[in-house]
């Protein structure tokens, strides 16, 4: 599997594809403040892929479902349960997340994604850690025809492009 490591916006990645750290849908996208990865989507994707996902009802931490990418330019949006009910992120559930993410790409034919760094933002994960929980997830994972890129936003974070 080939997977880079690539410092941007998730937002304008050449992909079909890309993933969201989502909350589980234990609480409504309605109620949630607009913020990280989910509330950048939201500004440019329009609320779409997110009244999609009541559909899917509670979603099991590590598990992956798939939406609409609304006005962005992307076949879909995978969303992850990559943060339990506490709102925290674990090395185990950033691993499960991306395998699962990695097996909704090959099921709907997602031949390119683009991955945020899971679990290190709102989930409190530190990057370096949710970074290798990742990685060990690609190097794991039986998807070998998907081009992946894990793309780092922040500047400051720019070390885990080393």
């Amino acid at each position: 599997m080939n997977v880079d490591v690539v410092n941007g916006n998730l937002l304008d990645q050449d992909v079909e594809a890309i993933v969201n750290a989502w909350n589980r849908n234990i609480i409504p996208w309605w109620l949630l403040l607009p913020q990280g990865v989910s509330g950048a989507i939201k500004k440019r994707a329009g609320v779409q892929p997110f009244k999609e996902l009541p559909r899917f009802r509670s979603i099991p931490l590590g598990d992956a479902v798939v939406t609409g990418a609304g006005r962005l330019p992307f076949k879909a949006i995978i969303h992850v349960a990559a943060i339990n009910g506490f709102w925290r992120a674990s090395e185990q559930s950033v691993y499960k997340s991306v395998i699962s993410a990695l097996d909704m790409a090959q099921k709907h034919k997602i031949q390119s994604l683009a991955f945020p760094v899971l679990g290190s933002g709102s989930g409190g994960l530190p990057s370096e850690r949710a970074l290798k929980a990742m990685q060990k997830a690609f190097s794991e994972s039986s998807a070998i025809d998907i081009r992946a890129y894990i793309v780092v936003y922040a500047p400051s974070a720019s070390f885990l492009l080393k």
